[in-house]
């Protein structure tokens, strides 16, 4: 095969790295996570402060994670990253787990999402509706629709990153405009409601105090010194900004306290939403009973695009793990579209499989601490790399160093150290799916000894990878 057909093409511009950076970030969490967190907090000043605190977090990792993607604009990423820093070994383990349970189990999840709104504009799509049930395995018409979600969404990516950019835009544009337009109702549409005034008189009265991927295709973007680090950063702020004030507007239609027993969204309160569905509760004040429909089409275009951008973004990981032979050699290659069009398969096939299974959901509960330990490894590289490679030019910088980084460095391990005390029977599990990758390493590494030579080499510049 020629070297050529292994080439990613560069088609990815700035606007294009912004919407998927969005895309992949808006799902359905924004719709329903805020109930669970208003329970934990108990007031909705802490309730504001939760989502800003994040959204300041995600911001310093983002500006910092710029660094290294300006440097190392290769494709797989993190991974990348990872191997550079500290050892192929490390690098491994993060592809390992984001294939095996991350991003395979995030595609599942948002999948079945969407198919769980979908029945709200069609009942026959229901968890009841069981169209074939073999032992403990029951295939409903939810599973359907969600399994041929991720099989379209997988043969639409397979067709080339111009298709895949322009789906993404499409749908990233409509989720932010739809959101913006959602937070100009509860500004203006809102007058006659008295709940802002009823959460300010307990705005900090809180009754206790809770707890709360790389996504670019690096190889395939114009400039990426330039537009990858701007890309995260944008695109990163849009959702954080959007977010802290969709949670504005929900205090501002809904009363944070409520109660379960309530009947309608207004006695319910943010805490006792129906289903925890929020946005629904405080769109139902606005539109009545015309909101269910109203957020049910607007979350099924939100996880559709989130979906798109998880599909399009994670095989381009296993695809430099496979240049590695540290992954099945077919999935280095590129088909006639320019993309990992196997790898792209792979995925979609796996996460079927953990739609079937229904694992998908506590698998994602378990690696939240191998997530948060990725992501605080990828940021200190920042630091180990400014030693170990101080010659490797760095078009951008990460803002602040050494204090911005090292406050996120911080603030992760304090949250992984939480998790460890509270929460080992989550964290624990999380920890074994890594480390089984650890022999899997070595004997994979150990196998393709004897088969890598077999795989094309193409040097960075030859791959499009340097600018």
């Amino acid at each position: 095969m020629q070297a050529e057909n292994h080439l990613l093409k560069k088609r990815v511009n700035l606007f294009d790295g912004i919407c998927i950076v969005a895309g992949a970030m808006i799902g359905s969490g924004i719709f329903i996570v805020s109930a669970d967190i208003a329970r934990s907090v108990g007031s909705p000043g802490w309730l504001l402060m939760v989502w800003l605190i994040t959204g300041i977090i995600t911001v310093i990792g983002a500006i910092s994670y710029g660094e290294l993607a300006s440097m190392m604009p290769h494709v797989g990423g993190q991974y990348v990253y990872l191997k550079e820093a500290y050892h192929p070994l490390v690098g491994f383990l993060f592809g390992w787990t984001t294939f095996l349970v991350i991003q395979c189990g995030s595609i599942a999840a948002v999948a079945v999402a969407f198919a769980k709104f979908s029945g709200v504009l069609f009942p026959w799509i229901s968890e009841s509706n069981i169209l074939l049930h073999i032992g403990p395995l029951k295939f409903t018409s939810t599973i359907l629709v969600a399994i041929t979600m991720i099989a379209f969404l997988t043969w639409l990516n397979t067709r080339g990153i111009v298709t895949g950019k322009t789906v993404q835009n499409i749908f990233s544009s409509t989720k932010v405009i739809a959101l913006l337009g959602f937070v100009l109702i509860g500004f203006v549409a809102t007058k006659g409601i008295n709940s802002f005034a009823l959460n300010k008189e307990v705005f900090w009265h809180a009754s206790r105090i809770g707890e709360n991927n790389q996504i670019i295709p690096l190889a395939e973007v114009i400039n990426p010194k330039r537009n990858v680090p701007l890309s995260l950063v944008f695109g990163t702020l849009i959702v954080c900004l959007i977010y802290v004030f969709t949670n504005f507007v929900y205090i501002k239609i809904l009363p944070l306290s409520g109660s379960p027993a309530g009947t309608d969204a207004l006695s319910r309160g943010i805490q006792f939403a129906a289903d925890d569905r929020v946005a629904t509760s405080a769109m139902s004040v606005v539109f009545g009973n015309y909101a269910a429909l109203i957020m049910a089409i607007f979350i099924m275009i939100s996880t559709f695009g989130c979906n798109h951008g998880l599909i399009l973004a994670g095989p381009r990981v296993y695809y430099a793990m496979a240049r590695d032979g540290l992954f099945f050699r077919k999935v280095a290659e590129i088909n006639k579209k320019g993309v990992p069009g196997f790898a792209i398969a792979v995925q979609g096939v796996w996460s079927i499989l953990l739609c079937l299974s229904g694992t998908y959901s506590n698998l994602l509960d378990y690696v939240i601490f191998a997530v948060l330990l990725f992501f605080t490894l990828t940021i200190l590289a920042i630091f180990i790399l400014r030693v170990k490679k101080p010659d490797i030019p760095r078009p951008y910088k990460a803002l602040g160093y050494p204090v911005i980084p090292a406050i996120y460095i911080l603030t992760t391990a304090f949250i992984m150290v939480i998790l460890l005390i509270y929460k080992p029977n989550y964290t624990f599990p999380g920890l074994i799916i890594v480390l089984v990758g650890i022999p899997v390493f070595y004997i994979w590494r150990g196998y393709s000894k004897n088969h890598v030579s077999e795989l094309p080499v193409d040097t960075e510049e030859e791959a499009g990878f340097i600018d």
